[in-house]
């Protein structure tokens, strides 16, 4: 059922009555509001820094609590006074003074909560919330823990809180009218190969430890989404205590199968009435109006098919075989490493090829961004190991993807490998992408001007069954249809498969989202990043898919940064404490100011 939201909430309760001497003190701070000019000052990105110093007396206050906090505050910057002391008299706030109150409580989450913030963040993270092939997401036990865990934070935070089957869990601040705003997030986290988990210097991370290395929290969904979670959690709790009133209801939802196509929101659809304007915490900065469709292409090679056709294979122990191989642990990733196995044939004499040809292919690809080989003995058997630079998947660009690179490799070392199914998919890698991502050699290749290039990057290597399959990440932008653009690339990959050999083919793909949402909300967020952070401020797009898409009225704000890599499905993922900060600032002003639009159009 809906949660209603209580007409009795202590943010819509009004004051009791004050003493004769209160009431004079509260009648001149209301009078002092009323008298700010129409278009009085608000606080941007030098007065938020100098507020947020360590050496301020703000910074100090809020160490204390809100109120000591917001004195200090109105003394170090006299611009924000008449709205201080509205919010003291418990006038109502609007203009500049609804901004000014919400861009102090944001900085004052920040200074007051950080500390609990990344407390909690590190609890989040410890949860290993991945999807797991033996068992519903909603049965995992990680998933139910993390919904123990935000319902003790919400009900600590005087937050209404409802668990919709381990699918959604709702965490809501009551407003006074009968229209909610929405947040969604999710808990859920990609794999990790735990032995890319280390630094330059050699130190050994684990993924589901959050750790922190100066100014940066390392760990499996520190920003993919649980800092997310972590920041407007304790951004709703700043709100409930100040005592702001809210015009509209804020509801958040956390969802938990986002990385694995969303089917947990899609249940809570069919339970859950949706609010009809939606931000989600789960991409960049600023404010994001479109994504690229995300794809899965799945082009499998039979084991049986390719031994059986082709003479000698690698049962028969004549020639040097691939027999493994291995890229990312999810196909939405750009791969840290990639691996090869090599077994039967001189193993000795193997080696010393891919070795003398390594330096040479490495100095002519390097160009194109750096990575490294090794090659090394294991028993009778032969290992390489590409090392690239992991990334997104729908960010290829910001990555150096090794899978690629070692089927290239491979193929241009000279050695002369038995005929099988890996033989056939470093083949297909080598004829159908090489080092391009775009789509080239596929031709299919275009360009959104706004949306950016359709992407194809290969990421992940398995056996399954009888099968070994080559998964590739694909992110299409407008100008093509899922349709069109399977049509397109099916019939390429079959007509190299004529001569190739046999494959088969599944290709999942979503569509892209492209929304013009005008008026208020849109430019309130925009005002929000472009004031806090000083640096531009208007809509973009992301090569990225969220659950946006199945959302009404769904944009993204946050939580990357402009100009920096997103570190999300990478290994040695992390989020940056300044980041988190900013976050727990912008989010808490987000909440009061569209909290409190007269109109979200």
């Amino acid at each position: 059922m809906r949660h209603r939201p209580d007409s009795r909430s202590p943010a819509m309760t009004r004051p009791s009555r004050l003493p004769y001497r209160l009431r004079w003190v509260s009648m001149l701070a209301l009078s002092l509001a009323l008298a700010v000019p129409a278009h009085a000052q608000t606080l941007k990105k030098p007065a938020l820094e100098a507020l947020t110093g360590s050496s301020s007396a703000a910074a100090r206050a809020a160490q204390s609590d809100l109120p000591a906090f917001m004195a200090a505050a109105a003394k170090a910057e006299p611009v924000v006074a008449p709205a201080v002391a509205a919010w003291q008299a418990k006038a109502p706030l609007s203009g500049d003074n609804l901004v000014n109150v919400a861009r102090l409580l944001g900085v004052y989450n920040r200074l007051h909560n950080e500390a609990a913030a990344i407390d909690v963040l590190g609890r989040m993270v410890a949860l290993r919330t991945v999807r797991e092939e033996k068992i519903a997401q909603h049965e995992n036990p990680a998933i139910v823990e993390f919904g123990k865990l935000v319902e003790g934070m919400a009900r600590e935070f005087g937050l209404a809180y409802r668990n919709v089957d381990n699918r959604v869990f709702e965490v809501t601040l009551p407003g006074g009218g009968k229209d909610t705003f929405g947040i969604l997030t999710h808990a859920d986290v990609v794999p990790a190969v735990a032995e890319e988990w280390v630094l330059d210097d050699g130190t050994r991370l684990d993924p589901f430890r959050m750790t922190r290395i100066g100014d940066l929290l390392y760990g499996r969904g520190t920003i993919d989404d649980k800092g997310s979670i972590a920041a407007v959690l304790y951004a709703m709790k700043t709100v409930k205590e100040s005592g702001v009133p809210l015009e509209r209801s804020i509801r958040l939802m956390i969802e938990t199968t986002e990385e694995t196509g969303g089917d947990g929101m899609k249940y809570y659809r069919q339970h859950t009435t949706l609010p009809e304007y939606n931000v989600v915490l789960d991409s960049k900065y600023p404010a994001v109006v479109a994504e690229k469709g995300s794809g899965t292409l799945t082009v499998s090679f039979g084991i049986k098919a390719a031994d059986d056709k082709h003479a000698p294979s690698q049962a028969d122990g004549k020639g040097p075989a691939i027999v493994a191989m291995r890229g990312a642990a999810s196909a939405n990733a750009i791969p840290e490493t990639a691996t090869a196995r090599i077994a039967g044939g001189d193993p000795a004499a193997v080696a010393a090829a891919l070795e003398q040809a390594r330096a040479d292919f490495v100095r002519r690809h390097a160009p194109r961004g750096k990575f490294s080989i090794d090659v090394k003995r294991a028993g009778n058997d032969v290992e390489v190991k590409v090392t690239g630079a992991s990334a997104h998947g729908s960010r290829p660009e910001e990555g150096v993807n090794p899978l690629p690179r070692l089927a290239l490799f491979l193929q241009a070392s000279g050695v002369r490998f038995a005929e099988n199914h890996y033989l056939n998919a470093v083949r297909y890698l080598n004829d159908l992408y090489g080092l391009d991502y775009l789509g080239n050699r596929m031709d299919v290749a275009y360009r959104d001007p706004f949306m950016g290039p359709l992407t194809m990057s290969p990421t992940l290597v398995r056996e399954r069954g009888e099968y070994v399959d080559v998964v590739t990440n694909v992110r299409m932008p407008r100008g093509r249809t899922p349709d069109e653009l399977g049509g397109k690339i099916t019939k390429r990959i079959f007509g190299w498969a004529a001569t190739h050999g046999p494959v088969e083919i599944k290709y999942d793909q979503g569509n892209w989202m492209a929304r013009d949402p005008k008026g208020a909300w849109l430019s309130t967020l925009l005002n929000i990043f472009g004031d806090t952070t000083g640096l531009e401020a208007k809509p973009v797009s992301t090569a990225g898919s969220t659950t946006a898409k199945l959302m009404p009225n769904a944009i993204n704000f946050g939580p990357a940064m402009p100009g920096k890599k997103y570190t999300a499905h990478n290994a040695r993922e992390y989020k940056e404490v300044a980041d988190l900060n900013l976050d727990m600032q912008m989010f808490t002003e987000m909440l009061v100011r569209i909290g409190n639009l007269d109109k979200m159009q």
